[in-house]
């Protein structure tokens, strides 16, 4: 019996709704069947674990050898406070770290900096110099421990502190391990946290991506994000489509530069959201593998197959969780992380339920770590690979997401490429669209937002959460400023003058970066010599 011969036999009966759509807005059939694999070839375009083109993942056994990462996201306050953080979560069994930097760092900014007034620590760590950065990670293995940090513009500079700070305990960095988001094309995009317009942006990530593949074999210098195109309210198949775009232009930039693709490729690193359309979210990893695979192996020539991997962190929607009936964010976070787990990602991140009211409190992020763990050890999602896959729901899915994310690409491709794209505001614009139409659905009551606009409670009672002491910006002011008192000013002015020189003449600017830091040159005053010599980017939407 064909799906139209079912149809037709039993008379449709009236439905729920008069549209059924993903939260992306995409038309979802009420049941699929083998007609709606469009004909593939499995071996082509599914396949079997850990084989191209690793729609069902990128590992031959997944998790049956390895769970993913559990990389629960911290920082605030002090680097003392966040330090504290940190050991609490690996001895409640987090096995890897995620740096939270504050908005000052973000942009770029120290502490003592009269525009970081207000904001120190406050939805972050404060890091200004190297001094920082040791105690931040005091008594941490770098060389035992992996470290994801989230920074952007400025991630050259913590980068380089990192760096610093392992040879300054005798670790080689060939022994250091971890990722730094270090995504500026999204920043213009999306999260809009840059100092310099997106050429010299992409300058300097690609000079992060030449010095670690030659130098830090086990870092990821860049974390390609479609996490914060997302939040922005993208659709899923545009975080998709702009996510792998940002990764064409990366690779297309370091080729450019004169480095062979597979020379660089398999430590390129990829950061997915993971929203609330359970389907839909698993379709969008299993797609961004294929695709990614695809584009390595055709576009860019990658003969290592490790190139053609798209391995990936993920984390849960922190743009669907609400302050209305928060404990209700527990269970969207482990409705998300569950996707994310049946989707084939390396590491997660859960948020916790509190973390739209502000950073989260001890109990809470304990309570999201717990929600990985009976993933793992509960639920015996674990045992079977891609359990998933062939499912005629799933594949089909799969399917239109490619093949709608692919029509993004070349669009792309028409207008010049990702940075041309970004100067004329496309994909900003398709992004605003998105999130407007999703807006418009909410508030006609099209969509539903559980607490929200639908089984609404008249009063609530408020919960406890963390709150940052007055005294941390205090402190950390006094802190830089003694730091900046008692350093070399002889010294620290040469290593300005060489970073200056450096970013001016396009040799290399790690190397430099690293022995500044050393010599105590503050993350502003850095980046106050990208300000000089790159220039400052404005928004073109914003003129």
């Amino acid at each position: 019996m064909t799906k139209q011969e079912w149809w037709e036999k039993y008379p449709k009966q009236e439905e729920r709704m008069t549209r059924f759509s993903t939260v992306s807005d995409m038309e979802v059939e009420p049941l699929y069947t083998p007609e709606d694999a469009n004909g593939g070839d499995y071996e082509r375009d599914i396949g079997m674990p850990g084989e191209y083109p690793y729609t069902r993942g990128v590992y031959p056994s997944m998790y049956r050898s390895k769970l993913w990462t559990m990389r629960q996201f911290a920082g605030f306050g002090t680097p003392e406070d966040t330090n504290q953080r940190f050991k609490f979560l690996l001895a409640e069994g987090q096995t890897g770290l995620s740096t939270a930097f504050d908005m000052p760092v973000l942009m770029g900014y120290d502490a003592d900096h009269p525009r970081a007034l207000g904001e120190v620590g406050r939805e972050g760590v404060s890091v200004s110099t190297l001094d920082d950065m040791e105690r931040l990670f005091d008594d941490i293995p770098l060389d035992k421990v992996t470290t994801s940090m989230t920074v952007n513009c400025s991630a050259s500079v913590i980068l380089a502190m990192y760096f610093a700070m392992a040879q300054k305990r005798g670790i080689p960095l060939s022994k250091v391990g971890g990722t730094i988001q270090n995504d500026i094309l999204k920043e213009y995009i999306a999260q809009k946290e840059w100092i310099c317009p997106p050429e010299p942006g992409v300058r300097v990530v690609t000079d992060m991506i030449e010095f670690c593949a030659r130098a830090v074999p086990r870092w990821h210098a860049v974390s390609i994000s479609g996490y914060h195109i997302r939040e922005a309210g993208s659709t899923a198949v545009q975080e998709l489509a702009f996510t792998l775009a940002d990764g064409i232009g990366y690779v297309q930039a370091a080729v450019e530069r004169g480095l062979e693709v597979d020379e660089f490729a398999p430590r390129l690193s990829f950061f997915f959201d993971l929203h609330n359309d359970f389907f839909e979210e698993i379709a969008k990893l299993r797609a961004a593998r294929r695709m990614w695979a695809k584009i390595m192996k055709e576009r860019f020539g990658a003969k290592n197959s490790r190139s053609w991997l798209l391995r990936t962190h993920a984390q849960t929607a922190g743009v669907s969780l609400t302050a209305q009936q928060p404990f209700n964010n527990v269970v969207r976070v482990a409705i998300q992380a569950l996707a994310g787990v049946l989707g084939g990602v390396q590491s997660l991140h859960t948020n916790s339920m509190d973390e739209t009211l502000a950073l989260p409190t001890e109990q809470a992020v304990m309570v999201a770590l717990r929600t990985q763990q009976i993933i793992a050890e509960e639920s015996g999602v674990t045992n079977i690979i891609d359990p998933l896959g062939g499912s005629w729901a799933i594949e089909a899915l799969t399917d239109r997401m490619e093949k709608d994310a692919v029509a993004y690409i070349d669009r792309i491709d028409e207008l010049g490429g990702i940075i041309r794209a970004i100067d004329i505001g496309y994909p900003q614009k398709e992004i605003a669209d998105a999130a407007y139409r999703y807006q418009q659905q909410l508030d006609a009551g099209e969509k539903a937002i559980v607490g929200v606009n639908k089984y609404v409670l008249p009063e609530e009672r408020p919960m406890e959460i963390l709150k940052i002491a007055q005294d941390v910006e205090r402190h950390q002011v006094e802190r830089i400023r003694r730091v900046k008192r008692e350093r070399n000013q002889t010294e620290v002015r040469e290593q300005l003058g060489r970073v200056h020189a450096v970013a001016r003449n396009g040799q290399n600017l790690m190397p430099v970066l690293i022995d500044a830091v050393k010599s105590y040159c503050t993350l502003g005053e850095i980046s106050d010599v990208y300000r000089d010599v790159f220039g400052v980017y404005r928004d073109p939407a914003w003129l």
